[in-house]
C-alpha cells in the first residue's frame, strides 16, 4: 500500500546551504505542516507552543515548538514552495513500506512511463516531514494517471510524482501493512486477539488548535512598536536571485575593498548604442558650465576626485570599440538644500535610448536597510550616544571589470573642458544605479560577518542594526563603552574597505577620544568642548548635543493658503517617530474637513479664526450663528460659521452635537409622542369646581386603653363633600 509520499530537499530561508533530503507526506487530511527529527539537523529552532489535538476519543494538549521560514523543493524539481508556519511531532503517521519506488511503477503498464521519474528507495532517509492542506500550492495535483478501478493511480505535484493505492495483492502484503489499512479520513487498524474476536480502532482526522498563552498576548500588543529583521522579510524569485548573483560573485580584492559584479536580469543582454544620448546631455550641460563658474568649478573638482581616487578610469584604446554590452551614462550636478556648498554629480541610469535603460536591466534586491524608527529608538536607549557616517559608502565597493564597460561615461581630460570628449568608465558602483543600495549594504554585512571574530560581537551588531544606509547612531550607557565600541567598528570597517567618519557624541570625553580629521564639523571647530550649542542633523531630525534632545527646525515658507499649500505645510515636518503629533494634528483635521467638504487644490480658503472642538467661546459662537440663522440644519450652520470667519476644528461633529441638545429644534423637529400610560379613571375626568373634593389631616393623642400608660399618636383624617353633612364625614385613625 502505497501513499503520497515524495522525496524532498529542505532548509530554511537563513541558510540555503544546510539542506537535507527527506521525505514527504502530502497529507490531505490535516490542517497544518508537521516535522520530526530535523530541527537539530537543519540548526533550527523556534518558541514552545501548546497544541490542542482534537480527535474522536478526546481533546489533549501537548507541547511542540513553532517553526518558520522552512523552504522545500522536490527531488529532481527546480520550484521552491515556501512553508507556512509549522510544529516539531516527535512522530509522523507513515512507513516507509507506503513510500513509492521505481519498482512498483514498473509492475503495473500504465505507471511505467513515470518510474524513472521516482526516487529509488532510500532505507537511510526517515519520513521526516507532513504537509498539510495550509500549503495547497505543494499538494495541488498537477497531472494524474488514474489507471482502471482497482489498479493504483498516479498524481504529480510540485514536488514530484506520488504513486497512492494497493501495488500489490492482499497475498503478497509483507507484514508490516498486512493489518494497517488506511482510507480517506479514517484510519482501521485489525488488530488480533482471540480466535473469536477482533478488535476495530478508528482514528479521525486531527485537527490542531494553538493555544495562546499570556506572553503572546503581551507581545500582540507590543507588535507595532517590534522591528522586523530583513531577514524575517519575505523575498521575490528576483530578490533570491539578487542575492545568490552577489554572494556567489563577491570577492576582497588586494587593497581590501569587496568586489562584485552588477546584478544584470539577463547575463547575455544586448543594448543599443547609447552614446549619442550621453553626447547630447553632456553639451547641453557644457552650455550650463560655461555660464556659472561657480558651478563648473565644484563640478570638474567633483570629476577630478573620482577619477585620481581610483573610482573612475579612462577605457582602455583595445576596448574602446563599441559592443552589445557597454552603456555610456550621462550625469549632472545636484545640490542638497542643507549643503549648498556641495555637489553630488547624479548618473542617470534610467535614461532612455530606444526604449532601454541602465536601470531596467539591474535587479534592485531585497531591502537591507535597517528600518530608521528603530535605529533612532535604540539611538535614545542609553545616556552616552554618538553619531558617524561611512565616507563615500557605494564607492567603497567595486565592480567587477567584465561589468565595467555597462558604467561609461563621457568627460574631458582638461579642466579647461576643450576637444572632445573622452570615454572614462566606473570602476564602483555608481550614486543613481537602483542596484547600487542592495550591492553596498550586502558588502557591509559581508564585513561584519567575516571580521566579527576578530573584531568582537559587539561592532559587528553595531554594523548589523544601527546603520541607516550610510549613517550610523549609536547609544552606549557608559563612556568606556562608547570609546571601545567606537575603536573597534573602525577597524572592522577598515578591513572592508570601509572608512567611518564625522564623529561626534553628547561627551566630551568621546570626542576627544576620535582623532580630529574623523570628527564632524563642529567637533573639530570645537563647539562642543565650549559652551555653544551644537545641533546636528540625526536621520533626518535635529539633535541639540549639548541639552541630549531631539527638536524640530519649521521654516515657515510663503505658500498659497489653499489645499496645496496646507499640504505642503503640514508635510514640510519630519517627523518618524511621531514626537510633534498632537500639534500637527490640527492641520491635518482642517485638510479632512476642506477635502469632505470637496474644496479644490487650488481654491482659496479664507483665512480663518481656529476654535477648538470644545470650549466655552466656541460653544458660545456656535449658538448665536444656529439662532441667527432660525435653527436651521448642520450644513447651513456650519457654512454661516465659515463663511463669517470661524473655523472649528472638528465642526461637523461639534454641530451636531450641539443640534440634538437644542430644545428649539428638538421641538420643531421632534416626532409626535404617544401615551406610554394607562387612561384615568372616569370619576377623575367628570368636570368639578375647585376644592369640590378635599380633606383635613389632623394629629390627635389618643388613649387606646385604660391599662396601658402609654398614649399612641394618631391621627384624624376628615374629607367633607359638598354640603359639609355630619353623614358624609368618615374618620380615618391611622
Amino acid at each position: 500500500m502505497h501513499s503520497l509520499i515524495v522525496p524532498v530537499w529542505i532548509h530554511h530561508r537563513k541558510d540555503i546551504r544546510k539542506k537535507l533530503l527527506t521525505y514527504a507526506l502530502l497529507d490531505e487530511q490535516s490542517d497544518a505542516c508537521f516535522v520530526k527529527d530535523l530541527l537539530g539537523r537543519l540548526d533550527v529552532n523556534g518558541p514552545e507552543v501548546e497544541l490542542k489535538l482534537s480527535t474522536v476519543l478526546a481533546e489533549k494538549v501537548i507541547k511542540s515548538r513553532r517553526i518558520e521560514g522552512l523552504v522545500v523543493r522536490g527531488y529532481n524539481e527546480d520550484v521552491e514552495i515556501p512553508l507556512p508556519k509549522s510544529y516539531s511531532r516527535s512522530s509522523t503517521p507513515a512507513k516507509k513500506s507506503q513510500i513509492p519506488r521505481p519498482e512498483s511503477a514498473v509492475n503495473w503498464p500504465h505507471l511505467q512511463k513515470i518510474s524513472e521519474k521516482i526516487m529509488p528507495l532510500n532505507e537511510d532517509i526517515e519520513v521526516g516531514l507532513l504537509i498539510g492542506l495550509n500549503c495547497s500550492r505543494a499538494i495541488k495535483p498537477l497531472e494524474v494517471i488514474p489507471g482502471k478501478e482497482n489498479d493504483p493511480y498516479a498524481k504529480k505535484t510540485a514536488l514530484g510524482w506520488g504513486i497512492i493505492g494497493a501495488v500489490r495483492s492482499s497475498n503478497e502484503e509483507d507484514a508490516e501493512t498486512k493489518s494497517d489499512i488506511p482510507c480517506s479520513r479514517i484510519v482501521t487498524c485489525e488488530v488480533q486477539g482471540t480466535p473469536k474476536r477482533k478488535m476495530c480502532h478508528f482514528a479521525f482526522k486531527t485537527q490542531v488548535k494553538e493555544m495562546i498563552s499570556p506572553s503572546d498576548v503581551s507581545k500582540m500588543f507590543t507588535l507595532d512598536f517590534n522591528e522586523q529583521q530583513a531577514d524575517e522579510k519575505p523575498l521575490s524569485v528576483e530578490d533570491r536571485r539578487f542575492l545568490r548573483t552577489v554572494r556567489e560573485g563577491i570577492h576582497q580584492s588586494a587593497d581590501g575593498h569587496f568586489e562584485m559584479p552588477l546584478p544584470l536580469r539577463n547575463e547575455n543582454l544586448e543594448l543599443p548604442n547609447s552614446k549619442g544620448l550621453a553626447l547630447n546631455r553632456l553639451m547641453k550641460l557644457k552650455r550650463r558650465l560655461s555660464s556659472d563658474d561657480q558651478f563648473r568649478k565644484d563640478y570638474c573638482s567633483f570629476m577630478q576626485d573620482i577619477i585620481s581616487s581610483g573610482y573612475a578610469e579612462r577605457v582602455p584604446i583595445d576596448e574602446t570599440s563599441t559592443s552589445k554590452q557597454v552603456w555610456y551614462i550621462p550625469h549632472h550636478g545636484v545640490f542638497h538644500k542643507k549643503k549648498p556648498g556641495k555637489i553630488r554629480v547624479v548618473f542617470d541610469c534610467s535614461a532612455l535610448c530606444d526604449g532601454q535603460s541602465l536601470n531596467q536591466q539591474l535587479l534592485q534586491g531585497p531591502d537591507l536597510t535597517n528600518s530608521l524608527t528603530g535605529v533612532l529608538c535604540r539611538f535614545r536607549q542609553e545616556r552616552i550616544a554618538f553619531m558617524c557616517d561611512i565616507q563615500g559608502m557605494f564607492h567603497q565597493v567595486k565592480v567587477d571589470v567584465e561589468h565595467r564597460n555597462l558604467l561609461r561615461f563621457l568627460w574631458w581630460d582638461n579642466p579647461e573642458l576643450k576637444g572632445d570628449p573622452v570615454e572614462f568608465r566606473m570602476t564602483v558602483h555608481l550614486f543613481g544605479a537602483t542596484s547600487s543600495p542592495g550591492c553596498a549594504n550586502f558588502a557591509l554585512k559581508t564585513t561584519a560577518d567575516q571580521y566579527e571574530e576578530t573584531c568582537g560581537s559587539a561592532a559587528a551588531d553595531f554594523i548589523r542594526r544601527n546603520l541607516y544606509v550610510d549613517d550610523g547612531l549609536k547609544s552606549v550607557p557608559s563612556v568606556e563603552q562608547a570609546k571601545e565600541l567606537i575603536k573597534n567598528t573602525k577597524s572592522l570597517c577598515q578591513k572592508g574597505g570601509f572608512q567611518l567618519h564625522k564623529f561626534t557624541s553628547n561627551s566630551r570625553e568621546v570626542v576627544s577620544s576620535v582623532p580630529e580629521e574623523d570628527r564632524a564639523e563642529d567637533a573639530k571647530d570645537h563647539r562642543l568642548v565650549s559652551n555653544d550649542t551644537a545641533v546636528e542633523r540625526a536621520l533626518g531630525v535635529h539633535w541639540c548635543i549639548e541639552s541630549d534632545t531631539l527638536q524640530f527646525r519649521i521654516i515657515m515658507q510663503d505658500k498659497p493658503l489653499s489645499r496645496r499649500g496646507i499640504l505642503s505645510t503640514v508635510s514640510s515636518v519630519f517627523d518618524p517617530l511621531g514626537l510633534v503629533a498632537p500639534f500637527i494634528l490640527v492641520s491635518k483635521q482642517i485638510l479632512q474637513e476642506l477635502c469632505r467638504d470637496g474644496v479644490g487644490w487650488d481654491d482659496e480658503v479664507p483665512d480663518p479664526v481656529i476654535l477648538l472642538k470644545k470650549g466655552h467661546v466656541t460653544n458660545l459662537i456656535l449658538c448665536h450663528f444656529h439662532q441667527l440663522i432660525k435653527h436651521q440644519g448642520r450644513g447651513i450652520t456650519q457654512n454661516e460659521i465659515r463663511s463669517s470667519g470661524y473655523w472649528i476644528v472638528g465642526g461637523s461633529s461639534v454641530v451636531s452635537n450641539h443640534i440634538s441638545k437644542c430644545v428649539s429644534c428638538r421641538k420643531l423637529r421632534g416626532r409626535p409622542q404617544e401615551q406610554m400610560m394607562a387612561n384615568l379613571p372616569e370619576d377623575r375626568l367628570e368636570p368639578a369646581p375647585p376644592f369640590t373634593f378635599c380633606g383635613l389631616l389632623w394629629p390627635l393623642a389618643r388613649q387606646r386603653r385604660p391599662s396601658r400608660s402609654k398614649a399612641l399618636q394618631s391621627a384624624v383624617y376628615m374629607s367633607s363633600v359638598q354640603g359639609c353633612s355630619s353623614r358624609s364625614r368618615e374618620q380615618f385613625v391611622y
